[in-house]
């Protein structure tokens, strides 16, 4: 921020080198990782999809169905526990490596933004002048719009899939009025945050880098600057007691987050290596060693000896294990299909014009077998009355779930305190035979003929 409150916009000084080099095989890759993915299936389901409406997240070929909320919090605690882990070993390398805002930002939309505003020159120049209608900043941001809504369609893939997508794509905003309003304002938000916010994302938005601070000990390593080498710094050819930084400002120049790395660890700092290549380079101007500022720890910089096994470093991983080896169990005892019960949507009984109580039962099934089967349906405990089954077996695709509703009807007599104990048998004739407790209701009158629609009674597969 400007001494008058304004912004202060950032226009880093690129910086080529060794780790820049790096950094963008890396980030070239990932961009067509990130495009990608919506793109991939694996084992006849997408990659990744997060289909939040239907409560259905479908990670690596596996689809966490509402019924598996057990195994979706130990797969999000094995998440937690490698981000943790990692960052204790290794700080933010996830921020200055494989971030997407990081990885878009630092090698499409900057360069972009150099190569249409006549580089970092030109830019603080358009700056200086105020030109926000400058033609060269508007053809800027007519790119940036286009980019952004490639980004943005890419980003709704993770969350509706490639095929939903399509539909949204294809049809007109007057038949979708609902998806091309989500489909906008996704596509301003990302415009907005390359444009506009930029690295506010990563220094005010994301938490990440305030987490740092608990996630961090003063053995992991860290981008950083080291003080005992190049202090006291001073400028000009007399080096007479000074140390081997220059305070040429060359790091400051080329941060993305505008920060100065020799003021320590800071929050701001996304340790995406630029400045270690800007102060490689001008040590070799001046004939110094590499190395001011490097990969390193803090307890490295303060001449202590190296710790890779600390307390954090076995915790975490142990912890780590403990839960791969839970989630694994669990998905070794899963059955090849998950059975829900559902009452009926508007009323959990119906009492007939001969008194006879009937009662719909939805029967949901996902299919994880890995093939097409035939589900064979009865109910066992309903002697005396009539079971209506529309469609028996009832046949469920490969990876898919399906819902049929059937129908027991029961004479009035049957019923205890307005309950009766039933069980329904669900054999798919290839090794899945199991049976499911289910409550079917009554009235506990003699005179009731309308009841209240109650509260659902659901029993899932084990």
């Amino acid at each position: 921020m400007n001494e008058d409150g304004s912004r202060r916009w950032i226009r880093p000084k690129p910086s080529a080198g060794v780790w820049n080099s790096r950094r963008r095989v890396v980030a070239y890759a990932l961009m067509l990782l990130y495009l990608a993915i919506p793109h991939i299936q694996l084992r006849g389901k997408p990659l990744i999809l997060l289909d939040a409406p239907r409560r259905e997240f479908t990670l690596f070929g596996y689809t966490f169905l509402p019924t598996d909320t057990l195994l979706f919090m130990i797969f999000l605690g094995i998440v937690v526990l490698l981000v943790v882990s990692f960052t204790a070993l290794f700080g933010r390398v996830w921020c200055g490596w494989g971030c997407p805002q990081t990885v878009w930002m630092e090698y499409l939309f900057r360069p972009l933004e150099r190569w249409f505003e006549g580089g970092r020159a030109g830019s603080l120049g358009i700056d200086r002048g105020k030109g926000h209608l400058h033609p060269r900043r508007v053809l800027k941001y007519a790119v940036y719009a286009a980019l952004a809504v490639i980004l943005a369609n890419t980003f709704l893939a993770y969350f509706v899939g490639v095929d939903q997508l399509k539909v949204w794509v294809t049809q007109s905003p007057v038949e979708q009025p609902t998806s091309f309003a989500i489909m906008a304002v996704t596509t301003i938000l990302v415009f907005l945050d390359f444009a506009y916010f930029r690295e506010q994302t990563c220094t005010i938005a994301c938490p990440y880098g305030r987490w740092q601070s608990v996630l961090l000990d003063r053995a992991s390593v860290i981008v950083a600057y080291d003080p005992g080498r190049g202090e006291p710094r001073q400028k000009g050819r007399d080096r007479t007691g000074a140390g081997d930084c220059i305070d040429c400002s060359a790091c400051v120049q080329t941060c993305p987050t505008g920060i100065d790395i020799r003021d320590g660890l800071q929050m701001e700092c996304i340790h995406c290596t630029q400045c270690i290549d800007a102060c490689d380079a001008i040590m070799d101007q001046v004939g110094t060693p590499r190395g001011l500022i490097r990969y390193t720890s803090r307890e490295a910089l303060e001449g202590a000896p190296q710790h890779l096994l600390r307390a954090r470093t076995i915790l975490y991983p142990a912890g780590l294990i403990v839960l791969l080896g839970i989630f694994a169990w669990q998905l070794s005892i899963k059955s090849t299909a998950d059975v829900t019960l559902l009452r009926a949507l508007d009323q959990p009984f119906r009492e007939d014009a001969d008194g006879a109580i009937s009662n719909q039962v939805r029967v949901r099934i996902a299919n994880r077998s890995g093939e097409a089967r035939n589900y064979r349906l009865a109910i066992i405990g309903a002697d005396g009355g009539q079971v209506i089954i529309p469609v028996n077996p009832f046949p469920v695709a490969h990876n898919a779930t399906e819902t049929l509703s059937l129908f027991v009807i029961l004479p009035k007599s049957a019923f205890t305190a307005g309950q009766h104990e039933i069980r329904l048998r669900v054999d798919d004739g290839a090794g899945f035979d199991e049976e499911f407790p289910y409550q079917l209701l009554g009235p506990t009158g003699a005179t009731s003929r309308t009841p209240p629609a109650g509260p659902s009674s659901t029993h899932g597969a084990p």
